[in-house]
């Protein structure tokens, strides 16, 4: 059922909503930095590379780490969500407008972690706990990622956005008279809760590590799926946990 209605979205909207996504992770792959110039880093440290690159990274300032956590989340999360923006446009009455809206409200949840994100990106640079390139150099502070991560896989706030996640039909049944917007933004609250211990293991992977934010999309997409991801969400947490308790030993 929602493989036939996700290979239904040809409209021209939907061509719209696929090209944007493609877009930032595009502009994702353009700021991402080459592994060379990460062993320059680790020989020369992050003062070399910051004064080579000038954009998408901690060691450049909030407004360009802003920039790449809303290209991130929006390239990350928005795929996510897209059996529930499926679900909005087969309740009827929608037009394009109409999930432009929920769009935009689903992302203004998004921009809201970003600004969070820089912030705490920009400070744990300052503090010599992660690199230019967003990866941390501090084993107390990767232990705490991701054993707090594994932690939150089995809270209730978890499973309370998880469940709505789930079933986005229920969900806008009950809202749906709040109108799009207010919809998407509701949306995109729960989806934060879900996801945002996730999202900050960027900092153990590193942020502009493409392929580690690549998996932690799949990873979260599984999360979200009504049949699987139930069976997947604890299991996720252990595995956290125990990577977390094993960081000393290497």
């Amino acid at each position: 059922m929602l493989a036939l209605r996700i290979r239904s979205l040809r409209g021209p909207h939907w061509l719209a909503f696929f090209g944007a996504t493609i877009l930032c992770w595009a502009v994702l792959f353009r700021m991402a930095i080459p592994s060379d110039l990460r062993s320059l880093e680790a020989t020369y440290g992050a003062s070399f590379v910051e004064l080579l690159c000038s954009g998408g990274f901690g060691a450049s300032g909030f407004a360009s780490a802003f920039a790449m956590w809303a290209l991130m989340s929006a390239a990350m999360m928005a795929p996510t969500a897209l059996p529930a923006f499926a679900t909005y446009e087969d309740l009827g009455r929608i037009t394009p407008t109409g999930l432009g809206k929920l769009l935009s409200g689903y992302l203004t949840a998004w921009i809201g972690f970003s600004v969070i994100a820089a912030m705490a990106q920009v400070s744990l640079f300052e503090l010599g706990w992660i690199g230019g390139f967003g990866q941390s150099l501090s084993v107390p502070l990767t232990m705490v990622l991701l054993i707090g991560a594994g932690l939150y896989q089995f809270s209730a706030m978890k499973d309370a956005c998880l469940s709505r996640c789930r079933a986005p039909l229920t969900f806008f049944m009950q809202y749906w008279d709040e109108g799009p917007y207010r919809n998407g933004l509701r949306l995109g609250l729960d989806c934060v809760g879900c996801c945002w211990a996730l999202m900050l293991l960027g900092f153990v992977g590193g942020t502009m590590n493409l392929a580690f934010m690549g998996l932690a999309m799949v990873l979260m997409t599984l999360e979200k799926l009504p049949d699987l991801g139930r069976y997947f969400t604890k299991p996720l947490g252990v595995a956290l946990i125990a990577a977390g308790l094993a960081i000393p030993l290497f």
